[in-house]
């Protein structure tokens, strides 16, 4: 086999290209994807923290009151609209009554007529027992005078006889009294009742309250128990709140709580879990609470509206802690990477509590002292070479 010979110009190429070689090769290293990411890290600390939970929700009155008619009618009179502050016992509206006040003078006609038939009866009660009495004491005298022979068996049953109509006369007036009494009383509570649904035609705030819903004008015909007006007692606002049911855990009535309204850009309210539902919501697998306000905002302002709930949950036990930004998924698992003699690994940990500080727990995976990456450039790999820096552009620690 024949060789090239080796001349000049080929050793001169030769030494061009073997630093160029090497320059790529270190650029490539150095940059691109093969250079290492710049992480930061953060050692594991063994502390106890104040876990928190988040939810979404919405401002509402614990008290709402649904004023409307007991019987279908027309609506008469609306007095209010919506945004006005009314007082206890103030009128918000009338239903049209229609013959009502006919029928309440009719019955107070029929009330005066038994009345008088009571009165009537009464009478004839003390007159039957005023014959009695008298055909009593006849009677009496006759059997006396029957036991000294003066009169006749006659004559003596003849006023026995006597004394026993007046006993049934007086008897059957006792019995119409009843009955006049009895009528008397059912048409006094029919006059009580037509008093009561007229009465009820008048629509009356029970509480001094915002109204906040007008759901009829005069002239619209409504049915019985539907609201006309709604109004709420403004002093009773609470945050109906949805928490995930995973997060839960520990949420009891009595914690403190931060709210935060939509329209509050950011501004804090302090706040106090009142309950905790005991049905929680199957579908959505959330776990309902309502959270009061320690300073009841304006009710006008801000019913309805959403807002965002945190609650501290009491401290639990110390245990390794890690900041959140570094809990890291891999192939459906939940880990960290660690940097272990400056080579990158994957630790599957099990995770605990978190804190509105960023800090999460770890049950298991990790040890105190250890180091895990919080930050990175890109995402990592198995095979990712990595820089340890303190502070990654872009990125607030």
């Amino acid at each position: 086999m024949k060789r090239l010979p080796i001349t000049g110009r080929t050793l001169a190429l030769i030494g061009v290209l073997v630093p160029l070689i090497g320059l790529f090769i270190y650029v490539a290293l150095r940059s691109g994807h093969l250079a290492p990411v710049p992480v930061t890290v953060t050692l594991v600390r063994n502390l106890s923290i104040s876990p928190a939970i988040s939810g979404i929700g919405a401002v509402e009155a614990r008290y709402t009151y649904k004023i409307g008619p007991t019987v279908a009618g027309r609506v008469k009179i609306v007095d209010v609209n919506v945004g006005d502050r009314v007082k206890a016992g103030q009128m918000l509206g009338e239903m049209d009554p229609v013959d009502l006040d006919d029928r309440g003078i009719a019955q107070e006609a029929t009330f005066k007529r038994a009345n008088a038939a009571a009165l009537s009866a009464e009478a004839q009660v003390r007159d039957t027992m005023a014959r009695y009495a008298y055909a009593d004491s006849q009677a009496k005298r006759y059997e006396e005078l029957l036991r000294s022979e003066f009169v006749s068996v006659v004559d003596s049953e003849a006023k026995q006889q006597e004394r026993l109509a007046a006993e049934a006369g007086l008897a059957s007036a006792r019995a119409n009294l009843d009955a006049a009494r009895h009528e008397l009383s059912r048409i006094r509570a029919e006059n009580e009742g037509i008093g009561k649904q007229r009465a009820n035609l008048r629509l009356i705030a029970p509480v001094d309250g915002l109204v906040v819903s007008r759901n009829a004008n005069p002239g619209t015909t409504v049915i019985a128990g539907q609201a006309v007006v709604e109004i709420i007692d403004p002093k009773s606002l609470w945050v109906n709140v949805r928490f995930n049911q995973l997060d839960s855990s520990g949420l009891a009535p009595g914690l403190p709580a931060r709210i935060v309204l939509r329209s509050d850009s950011g501004q804090q309210i302090t706040g106090t879990v009142e309950r905790v539902e005991p049905l929680a919501d199957a579908v959505t697998e959330e776990t309902l609470a309502k959270v009061t306000f320690d300073s009841t905002p304006e009710a006008a302002q801000v019913i309805g509206e959403l807002a965002e709930v945190t609650v501290a949950l009491p401290a639990v036990e110390a245990a390794p802690v890690v900041p959140n930004a570094s809990i890291q998924r891999l192939d459906g698992k939940i880990g960290v990477w660690m940097i272990d003699d400056g080579r990158l690994r994957f630790t599957q940990t099990k995770i605990g509590a978190t804190d509105m500080d960023g800090l999460v727990q770890v049950i298991d995976g990790v040890k105190t002292g250890e180091k895990v990456v919080v930050y990175s450039q890109r995402a990592l790999s198995v095979k990712s070479r990595v820089k340890v820096v303190e502070q990654l552009p872009g990125i607030t620690q």
